[in-house]
């Protein structure tokens, strides 16, 4: 599908969480780490890794270890190449402090970050000493494949209610992590390349930390789920996790025009290598590297600094298939069985467009009246009465409301389901709705939000130095989802003793299993009749 020019920055296919907290004022960015003496329990913060010795820290019931390098800086000669190991270092490295960002445009981050060099994860595990090694959770993070950091995520509550080593990381982003170039090897896949790197490096150090190497679920959000999905159908992660969790995002992403701002192209969220090869050349190109040389081309990129790349960052924000990493769309490979088979836990928020709609003509201003009518009409043409006839404005509070259905529904939970559907047909997989109405600053917001996109991370994480203020019933949800997730990390089933039973997703079934999670009520959810699938998969087979 037509795309913009990557030499053109344009808003990127969703706005992260923390974007959108500092447009409503709701929480300062901050580091959520605390650190103590560096000589308390030594030998509970001094940790043999393969690279070296690291020092961490002790926070009551938690260990911390940051900033450890899992590969090489990715500078100079080695922008745009595969991960290489990173270089063991002498004596006892600290270990108290995140590392830098990867390069990135403001956003999550106050003024964003220059470092190519950030090819660095974080380990968290409950303080006290266990008999049996504990489940591994990698977590990858989100931010639309342009902005974030593993260190924005504090897994404190994860790690010590889900008994379990959390590892948090940074991987390349924009066009550092995804630039195609005809000739350039490993095109459009530097950043997943990135992530098998940190699946390797937990691999060989899990257990000393007290982690099961044998026992590793990779999981995340957004694009860290959609980077899990990928996993899910790279031959290059082959036994190096043996579950997944994918929390709003899939493979089988996609958007239709205008969904989150006016003139947005329809697209997917993984791309054809070519695709990815053609917008590098044409950026090139307006960077004054130009050459019948490819390998020319790829070397006046390499010699360009930091700063002259990031204003068009965001042109390279989907990863390419038809690669070494990723040969075959994954979609395909799920089709056949020919993927990864590992449990598989999936699900998205019931109101995730809301966070794209709020903002939807600059700064905090949601979709307007007119701007809804005009992008209806601009978006379905003569099939506009036909989606009207299932999301009927009258049923909403605003256009920006009914707008924020039509592209939750669309884009999140059409993508979600649909890749659950083949994936089950091989794999036990779990799916979840969140459900939660008042989430977490979701107040004050220009419009209502439901339980918008990033909404369930608050269940698991404080984000960005911000610590969640839950309702009563909050809290029990989020105590449920923990126990939930670090079951399904356990034993490859969300089960817990107790607590309400969650069934498996049966893509058989005439209406597939699906848990809603919210406060004070956790059980079945049609997401299909809920969401308009049928439609909706309709609509995409007449579109195509």
């Amino acid at each position: 599908m037509k795309t913009p020019h990557p030499g053109h920055r344009h808003t990127p296919w969703t706005l992260t969480l923390l974007t959108f907290l500092a447009l409503v004022g709701s929480v300062a960015h901050g580091s959520s780490t605390a650190t103590a003496s560096a000589t308390a329990n030594a030998d509970r913060i001094v940790v043999t890794t393969d690279g070296g010795l690291v020092r961490g820290s002790l926070d009551g019931e938690t260990r911390s270890f940051q900033g450890i390098p899992y590969a090489a800086p990715p500078v100079g000669e080695l922008r745009w190449r595969a991960p290489a190991p990173a270089e063991p270092w002498r004596g006892v490295r600290d270990a108290t402090a995140p590392s830098p960002a990867c390069a990135q445009n403001e956003g999550e981050l106050p003024g964003g970050s220059a470092s190519e060099d950030c090819l660095y994860l974080n380990v968290t595990t409950p303080a006290a000493t266990s008999g049996e090694p504990r489940p591994v959770i990698l977590w990858l993070h989100g931010g639309g494949f342009f902005m974030g950091a593993g260190h924005n995520y504090d897994p404190s509550r994860l790690a010590t209610r889900g008994n379990a080593v959390v590892v948090t990381i940074n991987y390349r982003l924009g066009m550092f992590g995804f630039l195609g170039l005809p000739g350039l090897a490993d095109s459009g896949t530097f950043g997943l390349a990135d992530q098998q790197a940190a699946m390797a490096w937990v691999q060989r150090n899990a257990a000393a930390f007290g982690g099961d190497p044998d026992n590793v679920t990779l999981a995340g959000q957004s694009a860290g789920a959609v980077s899990t999905c990928a996993q899910l159908a790279s031959p290059g992660a082959a036994g190096l996790f043996d579950r997944a969790i994918m929390q709003s995002g899939s493979c089988d992403l996609a958007w239709l025009a205008n969904t989150v701002y006016r003139g947005q192209p329809a697209d997917d969220i993984l791309l054809p290598v070519q695709t990815v090869q053609e917008r590098g050349r044409a950026l090139a190109t307006d960077l004054g590297c130009t050459s019948d040389d490819p390998d020319a081309v790829i070397e006046c990129l390499r010699a360009l600094p930091v700063e002259t790349l990031k204003p068009v960052m965001d042109g390279f924000i989907q990863p390419a298939y038809g690669t070494e990493l990723l040969p075959a769309q994954p979609s395909e490979a799920f089709s056949t069985g020919a993927f990864n088979r590992v449990p598989v836990l999936s699900g998205h928020t019931r109101d995730e467009s809301t966070l794209e709609v709020v903002g939807y003509e600059g700064g905090a201003a949601p979709m307007s009246e007119q701007t809804y009518q005009e992008v209806m009409t601009e978006t379905f043409g003569d099939d506009r009465a036909a989606v009207e006839e299932v999301y009927p404005r009258s049923a909403y509070e605003s256009g920006a409301a009914a707008w924020a259905a039509i592209a939750t529904d669309s884009k999140w939970a059409s993508g979600q389901y649909e890749t659950s559907l083949a994936l089950s047909r091989f794999v036990p997989v779990h799916q979840y709705e969140f459900s939660d109405p008042a989430p977490p600053f979701s107040s004050p917001a220009p419009m209502t939000m439901g339980a918008y996109h990033t909404s369930d991370l608050w269940s698991f994480f404080a984000l960005s130095g911000a610590e969640p203020t839950f309702t009563a019933e909050q809290q029990r949800l989020s105590d449920q989802m923990i126990d939930y997730w670090a079951a399904f990390a356990t034993t490859g089933n969300p089960d817990v003793a107790g607590g309400p039973a969650w069934p498996r997703f049966d893509g058989a079934a005439n209406t597939p299993y699906v848990q809603s999670l919210a406060p004070g009520t956790i059980g079945a959810v049609d997401v299909a009749t809920e969401h308009h699938l049928a439609f909706w998969r309709q609509h995409e087979s007449a579109s195509a």
